[in-house]
């Protein structure tokens, strides 16, 4: 598919994976329009070539604002990238840090799949790419809020994708490994096969143009999660037991 003259949003481009993609869509001859809560750093990312709609994701209302002005600016919609995350590792379990998981990474999710899959089903076409994670493969100990999220995301677009097919819209699930972004810097822990941000960004454009159904890098993790959902479940809590 010829990304060039697409008219794209992405929601959570204020830095990161989703400011990375947005360059490199934009380098590619897209029209986009990039939202996120920090609209300085939007408007540094978007320049003079992007439209600029700030917005908090877990403001439905807002949302559907934001998805009626970006629908203005571009003059339609045909393809919405799902980035906006929260990321805080657990050192104990931590109910409010878990509900601050919950509201961006899936309530924040379903009200950006509340403001455009109306859109796409009255156009009867369009294309939702939600970026999950590699972590939501299998459970891992600092990240039980963030890994939940995230395995409840591949759930999520998995499902609509066959639910939406009939309409005339796709959904391709894109699942990093460790990117080097604000989310990642302040990480403590090994982060095998870190890429930097604009690798992902071609790596999720060349997905799309693709119009590939999972996009996962780098291809190193995505063996390694392959290969972690094999080893069985007592072994796997028995090897990532924390050492006293």
């Amino acid at each position: 598919m010829d990304l060039a003259g697409r008219r794209i949003w992405i929601v959570g481009a204020s830095s990161g994976i989703g400011a990375a993609a947005a360059r490199e869509l934009a380098d590619r001859g897209a029209r986009v329009a990039v939202s996120a809560r920090r609209e300085d750093a939007l408007r540094e990312v978007a320049g003079d070539r992007m439209a600029v709609v700030p917005v908090d994701i877990t403001d439905r209302a807002g949302v559907r604002r934001a998805a009626e002005e970006v629908d203005r600016a571009l003059g339609g919609l045909d393809i919405v990238v799902l980035s906006a995350g929260f990321w805080e590792q657990m050192k104990d379990f931590d109910v409010d840090s878990f509900q601050r998981h919950l509201d961006v990474n899936l309530t924040g999710t379903a009200n950006c799949l509340d403001a455009v899959i109306p859109r796409f089903q009255a156009a009867g076409a369009g294309i939702i790419v939600g970026i999950s994670s590699v972590a939501g493969y299998r459970g891992l100990p600092g990240a039980e809020a963030y890994g939940a999220t995230k395995a409840a995301q591949l759930n999520l677009f998995e499902a609509l994708r066959a639910r939406l097919r009939p309409d005339g819209i796709d959904v391709l699930t894109v699942c990093p490994g460790f990117v080097e972004t604000e989310m990642t810097e302040t990480n403590t822990f090994p982060m095998p096969f870190i890429i930097p941000a604009d690798q992902a960004g071609r790596a999720i454009a060349d997905g799309i143009a693709k119009r590939s159904a999972r996009i996962v890098f780098p291809w190193q993790m995505a063996w390694l999660m392959r290969l972690a959902k094999l080893v069985p479940d007592r072994l796997w809590a028995l090897a990532l037991t924390p050492r006293s």
